[in-house]
């Protein structure tokens, strides 16, 4: 008995440990911001390599799961004789919530995991070391350029998934089951609030970038330098960001819902 209550008083400790370590390079990493300006090529790099390589899993994602709701959500509606309102149902349910989440999620299946690899193996390799032989702060140089540029990126992509996932229910809806294209629109148009559901899923995507980059990226930072642990700390990376992100949904939708 006394034994499980040390185990449990020393993961304990170990959990809040981690998190004071989590929140102390996070908050360095957030101030490295202000040199970062001055050098914007290291963004941009970034954004390539993380925004615009994400770009086609996005669109290709939100467009069928666009499709699956107009499909859906037509099924259900035409029983109630309400299927002139597809277009608000696929709009809400990607703006408010499948946008920014299944982005999010999809995000750190491919973005997160290759951040979380890239820089475990520079540690692996010792090439953080050798910079700070160099006198080159690699929270500066590597930590900051990333999670800048994933904060950047995850509201574009969300803002992408939730556009094509509104002309993938439109194909379905108006071309492929015969919903009148001018009810489709304008019930949409009058439907969806700019400040109660679009900018409540801009606040989320931002949220999520944050979340799900800096996961990655301290998972790559603190990994163990061997093969082993980098390919720990990338599995790491996508079941916490995705456990982080769900639970972050529910919360942020339970605040805006107040």
């Amino acid at each position: 008995m006394f034994d499980w209550f040390a185990q449990f008083g020393n993961k304990t400790i170990e959990f809040f440990a981690r998190l004071g370590k989590e929140v102390l390079l996070f908050i360095q990493t957030v101030l490295a911001f202000v040199p970062l300006l001055l050098r914007p090529a290291l963004i941009v790099q970034q954004l390539f390599s993380i925004g615009v390589r994400s770009m086609l899993l996005i669109i290709v994602s939100g467009f069928f799961v666009g499709m699956v709701l107009g499909l859906q959500g037509y099924n259900t509606l035409v029983d109630f004789g309400a299927e002139e309102s597809l277009g608000v149902v696929v709009a809400l349910s990607l703006v408010r919530e499948l946008g920014p989440v299944v982005t999010a999620l999809l995000f750190a299946g491919r973005a997160g995991s290759a951040l979380t690899a890239e820089i475990g193996l520079m540690k692996a390799t010792e090439q953080l070391s050798g910079l700070e032989m160099m006198a080159v702060n690699p929270v500066e140089r590597i930590l900051a350029p990333r999670l800048l540029a994933g904060i950047i990126s995850m509201p574009l992509l969300a803002a992408m998934f939730s556009a094509v996932g509104i002309f993938g229910g439109y194909l379905v809806g108006v071309d492929l089951l015969g919903v009148d294209e001018g009810a489709y629109w304008s019930q949409m148009q009058a439907k969806v609030d700019f400040d109660q559901d679009i900018v409540n899923g801009v606040i989320k995507s931002v949220v999520f970038g944050i979340v799900t980059t800096w996961i990655a990226v301290y998972e790559g930072y603190t990994c163990v330098p061997t093969s082993e642990g980098v390919s720990g700390a990338t599995t790491r990376t996508v079941v916490y960001s995705a456990l982080v992100v769900l639970g972050l949904d529910f919360l942020l939708t339970a605040l805006m819902l107040e």
